[in-house]
């Protein structure tokens, strides 16, 4: 996997493989095969449970809630003791999470509210930790998009080859040994973040209290019309679309192709992911986010393909799509977010953009099950394919985000 993503990250005049990308991209690969794991072992951990697909959203929405409620915080607290050490920590918590959720369902069939509790607490450490994922790239990399885009490849790898072993692993073990595999991720992301040279300082003000740190993020976060006004399409995204996707497509799909079905299709996703992220490594519009969003109408053929109840081939292939326009989007947006945002400020604003987009989901995935068993699936899965392209429209239509240009790259960030 490494040699492959080299060679595509070799594109371009400056180095980018130097010692502290190659911690941060091997930490962050590692982490990623694990989490992409999960979903999987949730789903069929947690169906065959027999707590159904209410119960997969309840688990879910278990996580993202505490993220979503706490991510804020988790910015404040990365720029008062450095993103890395906050990182790391959260790797630690992780740690011991996934090992007794491991512990629970290797011993028997846990409680549904041991589980809740348990992805509660991991969704919590994940707060704390996310804020410095965007903010380490520029302190590592000096080409940010090539190293968002490098980094959205190999995460789209590891999405190819997470599901699929994940299938296999319970099928062999059982949800239990999926999350012992994913325990030990967070033990080497937490090595490599430990191996990092990078030694940045706190750029809070000394002594500032904690309201005042949220208000200084919050300033910067709204004085930018482009980044709140995605955000407020992604909120009716995360509770139309986003959130209904994983409890309602992994039901349908296991009862019309089977519990294997399921592990391939999200390896579609995975490798369409390579191909959004392969695209995003050479092509720099001048208008990212623009370009992004019309990529992103293709994002909603997926609910589609499932509230129509189409072949497998047909769904792995909306997959695959939803992937690719995924990946490309993810860069755009990071490589803006990066680039517009000082890196005194990054890590609130940050907290702030990913609070907006993912305090809704929860809401959607616990939503997803009752609406769906009054309504329909189906029906569901329909009303997130029209508010998708709804969403693409607006995003298109405002000229803040429709207008934003490429930013330079601040090649002074190396090695703050």
């Amino acid at each position: 996997m490494v040699g492959a993503v080299q060679a595509v990250a070799g594109v371009g005049r400056r180095p980018l493989w130097t010692p502290d990308f190659g911690f941060y991209f091997t930490g962050r690969v590692v982490s990623m095969l694990g989490d992409t794991m999960l979903p999987v072992a949730i789903s069929l951990g947690v169906l065959g449970a027999g707590y159904g697909p209410t119960g997969v959203g309840f688990v879910l929405a278990s996580w993202m809630a505490p993220f979503g409620g706490l991510i804020l915080f988790g910015g404040v607290f990365a720029d008062r003791f450095t993103a890395r050490r906050m990182m790391i920590g959260a790797d630690v918590v992780r740690l011991v999470t996934q090992s007794a959720m491991a512990a629970a369902f290797l011993t028997g069939t846990p409680d549904l509210w041991h589980i809740v509790v348990l992805s509660a607490i991991s969704g919590a450490a994940a707060a704390m930790f996310q804020p410095g994922v965007s903010s380490m790239v520029p302190q590592v990399a000096s080409d940010l998009q090539r190293a968002n885009a490098t980094l959205r490849v190999a995460d789209a790898m590891a999405q190819l080859l997470g599901p699929a072993l994940s299938g296999v692993l319970v099928g062999v073990g059982g949800a239990g040994l999926v999350f012992v595999v994913d325990a030990g991720t967070f033990a080497v992301s937490a090595v490599c973040l430990l191996l990092l040279r990078v030694r940045s300082s706190p750029s809070a003000t000394p002594g500032s209290s904690m309201l005042r740190n949220l208000r200084e993020g919050w300033d910067e976060f709204r004085s930018r019309t482009w980044m709140w006004s995605v955000i407020i399409i992604w909120i009716f995204y995360g509770v139309m679309v986003f959130g209904p996707l994983l409890p309602l497509g992994s039901a349908l799909i296991t009862e019309s192709h089977g519990r294997g079905a399921y592990g391939w299709v999200m390896s579609a996703a995975g490798a369409g992911t390579v191909v959004g992220g392969l695209v995003a490594v050479w092509f720099r519009p001048s208008r990212p986010l623009m370009a992004g969003a019309i990529a992103m109408s293709l994002y909603f053929l997926e609910p589609l393909a499932l509230a129509l109840h189409m072949p497998l081939p047909v769904v792995a292939a909306a997959f695959a799509t939803n992937g690719a326009v995924w990946g490309f989007w993810s860069v755009m947006w990071a490589t803006s977010v990066q680039t517009q945002v000082t890196q005194d400020v990054l890590n609130r604003v940050t907290a702030y953009e990913v609070a907006g987009s993912v305090l809704s989901v929860p809401v959607g995935q616990a939503l997803a099950g009752p609406v769906a068993a009054r309504l329909g699936a189906e029906n569901v899965l329909a009303a997130g394919f029209v508010v998708g392209l709804a969403g693409v429209a607006c995003l298109l239509s405002a000229p803040a985000i429709r207008g934003l240009r490429r930013a330079a790259v601040r090649d002074s960030l190396i090695g703050e």
